[in-house]
Order: C-alpha cells, then structure tokens, then sequence
C-alpha cells in the first residue's frame, strides 16, 4: 500500500485508527506513506515519523518541503525509513533510495521529485536510470513515488521506466487522479494518489484562509484545517514477487470521522 500525502495531525490520526483494519482488509505485508506535510502540514519531526511508524508505515517518503521543519537536519541521516528526493543536490543529507526486507523478498523504494513548476533539482529521469540500475543488482521489485506538480511530467516518466520498475506512484498534489492502470511490462502507473487528511479542505489546509488568500490576494498563515472528517488516498498493488511485475493497482478513496483531540 502507497499512501498519499499525510497532512498533519488529521492525517497522522487517520492512519493511526483505520491503517490497521486496511491492512487486514487487503492483505497488506508493505507500507509507504508520502509524509512531507505530516507535522502541522509542513515538514516533518521526530513525533510525526513515531506516529506513523507506529500506526503501520514501514517506510516514509519526502518530496519538497522535506527541510521545511528544521528538527529534519538532525533526523534525516539516522532514520533508515525516511527518503528524501534523490535527485536534490548531492551534498544533500539523507539518501534518496532504500532496499528493505518484506518476508524475506528484498523491495527497493526510490524517492524522486520533478522539475516543472517545482523548486530546481537534478533531472528525475537521469537521476532515476542510473538508480534503478544499481537497484536491479539487489532486486527486482522497485518503487517509485515521483513527488510532482505536472501530469506531462508524471506521465512520460511512467512511460520512460515503463516495464523497467514496479510502480511509478505520483504524489504532492493532493489531488487523486482516475488513471491508475498497469503500463506495458508490469508497471503500476497513477499520476497522484491524493493525500490522507481533512476532507472538507483546500487541499488539506483551512479553506476559510485560503480562500481568503486567493480572493483578497493579502498573504495569511495557512493552517491545517481541524476536522473530524478525513479522507485516506491510496493506491494498493499486487506485486509478483518471482519478477517484480505489477499484476494489479486498486485506488483507495475513502473518508471516515475521526475524534479530534
């Protein structure tokens, strides 16, 4: 199971009361969760990555506003579970890939941000072949979560590895897209999941504030909207084990009400 992006406190307790019973339900032996935004929708911290580990998540992925919590500097070269890009600059710390043992079948996943309309990294398609490349040595089972603004850019990425890895997933929209489907040679393909976290919200935050931003054009602190509704937007895949190949991607869009604390 890939989760998309965790916002906040709501998107922490989301996980916290329902990721169990989805694991059950799907027969679940990985997770991975976008958790960029998880701490205040902003960055991460040491409390938002014990919150998810211990509600199921096995690995977390990162994407832009990775450095957005400074906690971060003193983390990222510690916490074996915790990817960043790997195509940010290379004196970047923290590692942009990880190979991990899931009932003894070795997965590797791989962590890559896109370039349109984002911050500047280093090409995505360049960084990802000469990765995946040293990442076949150890496994066939490879997972992209391709942190990305454009659709363009999503799709020709899924179709540059097209039959070369096991899933290229799309997140930082929080925005799930309809097109998940497996592309020629066994790859799992969908431009965004989503994110997991309040559901009445602009993409996560206040919609109150942000619409006050958008209409007024005056600048104001955007916050997490407290809620007691939320959304999970995943994606699960069926994975052969014996040659990496993905037989299925089901997308997962489901709310449920949580309590606030």
């Amino acid at each position: 199971m890939v989760i998309g992006d965790v916002i906040g406190k709501p998107g922490r307790k989301c996980l916290k009361e329902i990721l169990s019973d989805l694991k059950k339900t799907y027969k679940i032996d990985f997770v991975i969760a976008n958790g960029e935004n998880s701490a205040g929708g902003l960055g991460i911290t040491r409390k938002a990555i014990a919150e998810l580990r211990e509600a199921g998540v096995d690995v977390i992925t990162g994407g832009n506003h990775i450095w957005d919590n400074r906690e971060i500097f003193e983390l990222i070269d510690k916490e074996h579970r915790l990817l960043r890009p790997l195509n940010f600059a290379p004196m970047t710390p923290g590692k942009g890939y990880g190979v991990f043992n899931v009932n003894g079948i070795t997965v590797a996943i791989l962590n890559l941000a896109g370039r349109t309309f984002m911050p500047p990294v280093d090409c995505p398609f360049r960084q990802g072949k000469l990765a995946i490349k040293q990442l076949k040595k150890e496994t066939s089972i490879i997972i992209i979560d391709f942190h990305a603004e454009a659709t363009s850019e999503k799709n020709a990425l899924g179709w540059f590895f097209a039959g070369e890895v096991t899933g290229i997933l799309g997140t930082h929209t929080h925005v799930q897209t309809a097109d998940e489907r497996i592309l020629p040679g066994g790859t799992a393909y969908i431009s965004d999941i989503g994110m997991t976290g309040p559901a009445n919200s602009v993409i996560g935050v206040d919609k109150d504030s942000a619409m006050f931003n958008f209409v007024s054009g005056l600048p104001l602190k955007l916050k997490v909207a407290r809620a007691n509704t939320v959304q999970l937007n995943a994606v699960v895949l069926g994975i052969n084990t014996s040659n990496g190949k993905a037989d299925y991607i089901t997308r997962l869009n489901e709310t449920y009400q949580i309590k606030q604390e």
